[in-house]
């Protein structure tokens, strides 16, 4: 290992490899590499780096994979230029928040096989962030933040406890993987529609009973789902109760309906009630009639093949969520929604 160091400091390397050396301790003289850009410390037994290797301030990618440690090093703050840091199979249960708000150019982040039950709102910090693996661990939730991080591409959580997924991770609109398997999801939050980029999505292992709305209409290649709760078509009696809607029901279906009129007045009054347009914000439309309303009146599903319905190769058939304003459509002839039974 010492010749390594040496070789690397007299030859002004810009990489230094010491993965699987039986390595404890980081040698200090590793920080007198200023000019290091790679530095390889894998497959050893380190639980700790030395403060001093802040000096590697070129330090653009760092392997601590299979290692020792039970924290992110707070060194790691001070090396801004990383951008691939590794740190899977360690003991780590704790991402300090001030180590992340110092990983601006972080591009890579590898945190797979470890303890982590959380990761800090800080998390927003890593704007350029792209490759994010929290995969096999025990995160119980995902930061809300997580979708100020716009150019994430690819997202894994796969093997932990989540039972829901922020609707903030819809913000990311360059993501193209997203792979959730083996958690506790019972759903998928709605306004999947807007990632128009994804094409693999890995749901296998959750408790979900259906997809959430348009989601058929991704520009999807795979699609991973046994293992979950679905719907079934089957036939259930039905009792359909009269339809009487509130006040502020048929209130807001007006104003939204005028609000799709550019030249309505409505439409250009609206903007000067902000708080009516927070209230507004949250309808949404008909999937038959295409009418819209502020409220679910019937939650319904349909069944979409894979094959032919999303030109994917499976040909398997996928339960999808839609919303009707009313029995009046849903009774009507030739549409393909079905109300859904709870038993």
């Amino acid at each position: 290992m010492a010749e390594a160091v040496v070789r690397a400091l007299y030859g002004g390397s810009t990489s230094l490899n010491l993965s699987s050396k039986k390595v404890r301790e980081v040698p200090q003289c590793v920080s007198r590499l200023s000019n290091l850009s790679v530095l390889l410390l894998n497959n050893n037994c380190i639980t700790a780096l030395p403060v001093e290797l802040l000096s590697l301030q070129q330090l653009e990618e760092l392997n601590l994979g299979n290692n020792a440690l039970k924290e992110v090093p707070a060194v790691l703050g001070h090396l801004e230029s990383l951008k691939k840091l590794y740190l899977y199979s360690n003991q780590i249960t704790l991402v300090p928040p001030e180590v992340l708000d110092g990983l601006q150019n972080l591009v890579v982040l590898n945190l797979n096989h470890n303890q982590i039950q959380r990761l800090p709102p800080e998390i927003k910090s890593l704007r350029k962030l792209r490759h994010l693996s929290v995969l096999d661990n025990k995160l119980e939730e995902v930061p809300d933040e997580l979708g100020l991080l716009t150019e994430l591409s690819e997202i894994n959580l796969t093997s932990n406890q989540l039972s829901f997924l922020p609707k903030q991770l819809y913000q990311c609109k360059d993501l193209t993987k997203l792979h959730v398997a083996r958690n506790k999801l019972t759903s998928l939050p709605e306004g999947i529609r807007a990632l128009t980029k994804l094409q693999v999505v890995d749901v296998a292992g959750n408790k979900l009973s259906m997809f959430p709305i348009e989601f058929h209409l991704l520009p999807l290649k795979e699609l991973y789902c046994e293992g979950n709760r679905f719907v079934r078509c089957e036939p259930v009696s039905s009792v359909q109760n009269v339809e009487v809607l509130t006040l502020k029901e048929l209130v807001a279906r007006f104003v939204l309906s005028e609000d799709r009129n550019r030249s309505s007045l409505v439409h250009r009054m609206l903007p000067h009630y902000p708080s009516l347009s927070a209230l507004l914000a949250s309808g949404s439309c008909c999937a038959v009639c295409l009418g819209p309303f502020l409220t679910t009146w019937l939650e319904c599903v349909h069944f979409v093949n894979l094959r032919k319905d999303m030109k994917m190769r499976r040909s398997l058939t996928i339960p999808v969520r839609a919303l009707l304003c009313s029995y009046t459509c849903f009774n009507r002839k030739g549409q393909v929604y079905y109300g859904v039974a709870t038993r």
